[in-house]
């Protein structure tokens, strides 16, 4: 995509999205405001290049790249605690549980809100968006356990080893072709702020680089910072074939300590990258 279409992209997006963009809770960050591609009247460095990165291009991991997805098999009906962000609280429910299974011998349970009503669309549902789930790089999906799924235009989330997807949210995600984009955010809360976001060489990279790569993660540096710069690594890193040239030197310039801190980690990236 060109910096042209990511700039309509991100217009029509802030449109649709302003209402839903308010802080989650701190146990499950919410996703980042459009980005908007461009430089400072003179040329030099913008403090954050991007409002939020999971829509700087759709194609960083596109909809048809591969999945690990096996099966989903109905568990039957279980009292599940869960957060839905219509209400801003966790909340207990008799959820619809459809065992997830993946190719390379993982798994995860979709614990779906019995406002779906049918057992058929609960599997439907764990279906479609473990098959996203399992486009996701392994090192993305190690430590997410559970999918939570509801109705509702609301943000995705990332933590307490779950992704949160509110299946109106995902309809816009989708329509943008961000939908793989939003759940390796949310994916990088689940299974790597643990490990990285406030370890001795994250900081260090932080420090050398001075700001975020984007105005969201500037505004929420300890909690957004690494979900920020991972999908942007990714872009730089595995699909220059499909991303502008100028969004990708824009990110190197921004963040190369933080980008070569992601690079010594060793993550496993199949199915994305073989």
């Amino acid at each position: 995509m060109r910096s042209r279409i990511l700039i309509v992209l991100a217009t029509a997006l802030a449109t649709a999205l302003t209402t839903a963009l308010t802080a989650g809770g701190p146990v499950l960050p919410a996703s980042a405001a459009p980005a908007v591609v461009e430089s400072s009247p003179s040329g030099s460095p913008r403090a954050a290049v991007f409002d939020g990165t999971i829509y700087i291009d759709p194609d960083i991991i596109p909809a048809s790249s591969p999945s690990v997805f096996k099966d989903a098999t109905y568990q039957g009906r279980d009292r599940r605690q869960v957060f839905d962000r219509r209400k801003n609280k966790f909340i207990t429910i008799r959820a619809f549980v459809v065992r997830v299974r993946f190719k390379d011998g993982t798994r995860l349970d979709a614990v779906v809100n019995p406002e779906f009503r049918r057992k058929r669309a609960a599997v439907g549902l764990a279906h479609a968006y473990g098959r996203v789930t399992g486009q996701l790089p392994a090192s993305l999906r190690r430590d997410v356990k559970e999918l939570w799924i509801h109705k509702g235009t609301e943000l995705f989330g990332g933590g307490n080893h779950s992704l949160l997807i509110h299946t109106g949210q995902a309809k816009v995600y989708k329509k943008a072709g961000i939908l793989e984009e939003a759940l390796a955010h949310e994916a990088t809360h689940t299974s790597l702020d643990a490990r990285f976001a406030s370890s001795p060489g994250w900081q260090a990279a932080q420090a050398a680089d001075g700001a975020s790569i984007s105005t969201y993660g500037q505004a929420n540096l300890q909690r957004e910072d690494l979900a920020e710069s991972v999908v942007p690594w990714l872009a730089v890193r595995f699909a220059r074939d499909r991303v502008d040239p100028n969004v990708l030197v824009a990110i190197e310039q921004a963040i190369p300590n933080r980008l070569a801190f992601l690079d010594q980690q060793g993550l496993d990236l199949r199915p994305f990258v073989k």
